[in-house]
Order: structure tokens, then sequence, then C-alpha cells
């Protein structure tokens, strides 16, 4: 079962796909940065990066010059199909999972809560 609407996208900030595909649609951003800037989703450990950037396509539509596009494959050289993947392809469990082992693998860490409110 793909990705449902109330899944995580962004588990640092707890992002919903729900919230993403909202902001996209209502706010029309331009490029895929300025969800990170509203949202804080892709800020923290990095994993929902390519994620970010293949929903802003989907959802926005928008043709981005040819010296702003960014290609996956050279953004990080970490890979894994579960990072790779479209919100269509995946489930929920999946998705994390191969988070948890690009935590592993990486050493990327989520950012830190010092419990204040």
């Amino acid at each position: 079962m793909p990705l449902q609407d109330d899944d995580e996208i962004c588990f640092c900030f707890h992002v919903s796909l729900r919230k993403v595909k909202s902001f996209c649609r209502i706010e029309k951003p331009r490029v895929a940065s300025q969800i990170s800037q509203c949202l804080s989703a892709g800020t923290g450990c990095g994993w929902c990066r390519p994620m970010l950037r293949k929903i802003h396509k989907q959802e926005c539509n928008v043709a981005e010059p040819w010296w702003r596009q960014i290609d996956d494959a050279a953004d990080t050289d970490y890979h894994s199909t579960e990072r790779d993947a479209d919100a269509a392809q995946l489930d929920a469990d999946t998705y994390a999972g191969g988070r948890q082992t690009y935590l592993k693998e990486t050493g990327a860490r989520p950012p830190q809560t010092d419990g204040a409110s």
C-alpha cells in the first residue's frame, strides 16, 4: 500500500505527506527548498529531501531552470530502494525502516530536543 496522507515524510519534525501536499497546493512553492523553509521538513537528518523534491515536482508542476535542478543521484552518495522511490511505491513501514538503515549507515543524526517548551 502506498504512503498515505497521514504517514510521516519527515520523521525529525513529524511532517506528514498531507501537510507537504497541502503546503504545495496552497502556497505553490517555486522550489522544493521552500517546503523546508516553512515546515522544517528536510532540515534534520536529511533522509526525506529526495521525497520532498519528488512531492514538490508532482504537486506543483513547476519547471525549474536547468541551473537550479538537483539530481537526486548526485545529491548524496547514499542510495537505497526506500530513499529513491516515489511515495506511491512505498508503504509507511518500509519508508521508516529505510530511514533507520540510513541513520545507521551514514551516521546522520536527527536533531536533539532538550525537552524544554
